[in-house]
């Protein structure tokens, strides 16, 4: 009698119920022997009657303890190679697809304890794809909101099965997910405010517009790469300040509820916070809803400050940018110690993490090799290398270096050394290189020697030339004092730091200056010059100094008027002029969204020059339209020019 293809599964489909109620394969392995001969693939029959027999089970009322002895026996099966290494697999994504959530989540546990299994060579190779797919495929059907801790533990599951540099699992060029909109209300109808005292006559207004500052950061959150423009940038150092300001006045008060052990209230989660209005005066005093604020600051300031591979070269803070995310880094860390409970322990925690992903971003930056695990020789005990890389060449080691921005010196610590700050001039700037003293330590002991009588005039530091010399060094740069207006020169060194160091000294904090100690200061002050300008001396310097060519005047500021009537002509080559200014190809952008006609986008380049640029002028201003051929333009601003003048 012919044995064919459907005849052959439905004995296998017969034989798999006798053998999930024995727990034992060796039915199996007679029934493959005894078949050995015949022209049919084997396997493929037996994946196919595995994928039968499972429909059927969940057709009829399963239970999961069965289920998973299914997919074992499928397991075993492969090892033996009688069916293909992905059937498994195949099997879980059929039960996943037939059960209920609840009832996958219980099946799930399987699939985690058996993570072993499926790291093994047999399984890894077919089955990857497979299990990716079908996790996927669960994490489409489950909600984000509702179902957090099992999308979590199947993003810590595939994070467990596969390697580091697995492709897939990588964010490799740093792409953020822009489609994470929060959003809020923009109806200031209804508008809702609420006054909080915090003592000392103070109070802290919490409104429509701190409510739309708050809830705007969660854009700038979202997509980092905004704050590189320059108009976006100021909007978020505004609003942040603002929401860092309120956090600064509001103190928490955390009250600790003891409770007994198996009583424990578990700690409330919140993937996403509602964004009413009405309840962000109640939020501001959650302590975990401030702690994830903050949060979310110190991992955007480290992503702007970071070298990232993937960014655009267009993409670097200025160092005024740089010194504004340092100084509010601090801020916000020492807001974290101030929220309880133990707010120093989570404030080093978060620094440790975010040092760690700093390790992270280098790792990435390099391609995200593959890490090389020792592996045990059994025979032996010793442990060698499964892979051994080739050392590569040094023009390949610099010109990646290269690429991303850093040094390679040959030797790994001088590498590591060099690269905490590339650009020499920036590292001179840096505060912890600033070793200039402040006036009232320097000169502390020549006030003490100045204050006490029982000090000789020979022994005073004022006397010392080296003390003398690098006094008046350290009065030029820290001293407003020291830039005094007059034609004579100084008579005597010792008596001119003498008349300093008593200003200096009047000038501390909560010093009081006695009347007698002042008089003797402006006598000693008088005698150390000669020939003393008369009055009419300083009423001629009086009248130079107010007179009409004084620098300071010749460049007056734009009026209401003027800009309307300048805006107006420039209008049809704006951008032209706007590229001229300095302004990038996404401010330009910026202008014309947010102004409806050419003059009005005129008109908002010319006043944000006028406003910002220290060399803003209208002379200039003629000057650059006639080098960019606008003719008519300049001579309209020449002549408004000289009715100025005139």
């Amino acid at each position: 009698m012919a044995i064919n293809y459907q005849t052959l599964k439905t004995e296998y489909k017969t034989l798999l119920h006798d053998v999930l109620i024995s727990n034992s394969i060796e039915p199996l392995e007679i029934k493959n022997k005894s078949l050995a001969k015949l022209p049919i693939d084997l396997k493929s029959v037996l994946d196919q009657a595995f994928r039968d027999y499972g429909l059927e089970l969940l057709e009829q009322e399963y239970d999961i303890k069965f289920l998973k002895a299914f997919v074992k026996l499928s397991i075993m099966v492969c090892r033996k190679e009688m069916a293909t290494p992905t059937i498994p697999v195949m099997l879980l994504a059929d039960i996943f697809d037939a059960l209920t959530l609840e009832a996958c989540e219980d099946m799930f546990t399987f699939v985690e304890d058996e993570v072993n299994v499926w790291k093994e060579d047999l399984f890894f190779t077919s089955c990857k794809n497979n299990l990716l797919r079908m996790c996927n495929d669960l994490l489409r059907r489950l909600s984000r909101s509702s179902a957090t801790v099992f999308c979590g533990r199947i993003l810590l599951f595939l994070a467990k099965f596969f390697p580091f540099s697995e492709r897939s699992g990588l964010n490799i060029v740093s792409e953020f997910n822009l489609e994470n909109i929060t959003e809020y209300g923009a109806d200031a109808s209804e508008d809702s405010v609420t006054e909080i005292d915090v003592g000392s006559k103070k109070s802290i207004v919490i409104d429509y517009s701190l409510y739309c500052k708050f809830w705007s950061l969660q854009d700038f959150f979202r997509n980092p790469n905004q704050c590189y423009n320059k108009v976006q940038w100021k909007l978020f150092c505004s609003h942040a300040s603002s929401i860092l300001s309120t956090f600064q006045g509001l103190k928490l008060d955390y009250i600790s509820k003891e409770v007994d052990e198996g009583d424990a209230e578990d700690t409330p989660y919140f993937s996403k916070y509602l964004t009413n209005q009405k309840l962000l005066d109640l939020q501001i005093y959650d302590v975990n809803f401030r702690r994830y604020v903050l949060l979310q600051f110190l991992i955007l300031f480290q992503y702007l400050t970071s070298s990232v591979k993937f960014k655009s070269e267009t993409y670097e803070l200025k160092t005024d940018q740089k010194e504004w995310v340092q100084s509010v880094s601090e801020k916000v860390y020492a807001l974290l110690r101030e929220t309880p409970p133990d707010g120093e322990r989570f404030s080093m925690i978060i620094k440790n993490i975010l040092q760690r992903e700093e390790h992270w971003n280098v790792w990435k930056n390099d391609g995200c090799p593959e890490f090389k695990k020792a592996i045990s020789n059994v025979d032996t005990g010793e442990k060698y290398r499964k892979v051994i890389s080739e050392r590569p060449l040094v023009g390949d080691l610099l010109k990646e270096a290269n690429s991303t921005g850093k040094w390679y010196l040959g030797s790994p610590e001088l590498t590591r050394l060099w690269n905490f700050c590339p650009d020499n001039l920036e590292a001179c700037k840096a505060k912890d290189r600033d070793f200039l003293p402040s006036l009232d330590n320097y000169f502390a002991d020549a006030i003490a020697q100045l204050e006490s009588p029982n000090v000789k005039n020979e022994e005073s530091l004022l006397k010392d030339g080296n003390f003398g010399w690098r006094a008046l060094r350290l009065m030029a740069r820290r001293s407003p004092h020291f830039f005094t207006y007059s034609n004579n020169p100084i008579s005597q060194l010792p008596d001119y730091l003498e008349m300093m160091v008593r200003k200096i000294a009047a000038d501390r904090p909560g010093r009081v200056q006695e009347t007698i100690e002042s008089n003797d200061v402006e006598l000693e002050e008088n005698n150390l010059f000669k020939d003393e300008p008369t009055n009419e001396d300083i009423k001629q310097e009086s009248e130079e100094f107010t007179d009409d060519h004084n620098p300071r005047n010749e460049a007056p500021s734009i009026t209401t008027t003027q800009l309307e009537l300048f805006s107006k002509i420039i209008a049809p080559d704006w951008k032209k002029l706007a590229t001229k200014l300095g302004y990038q190809p996404d401010e330009i952008k910026f202008f014309e969204d947010e102004n409806p006609t050419l003059s009005d986008q005129a008109k908002n380049v010319l006043q944000l020059w006028f406003e910002d640029d220290m060399d803003a002028t209208l002379d200039n201003l003629a000057y650059i339209l006639e080098g960019l051929g606008m003719e008519e333009a300049a001579e309209v601003v020449k002549a408004e020019l000289n009715s100025v003048d005139s």
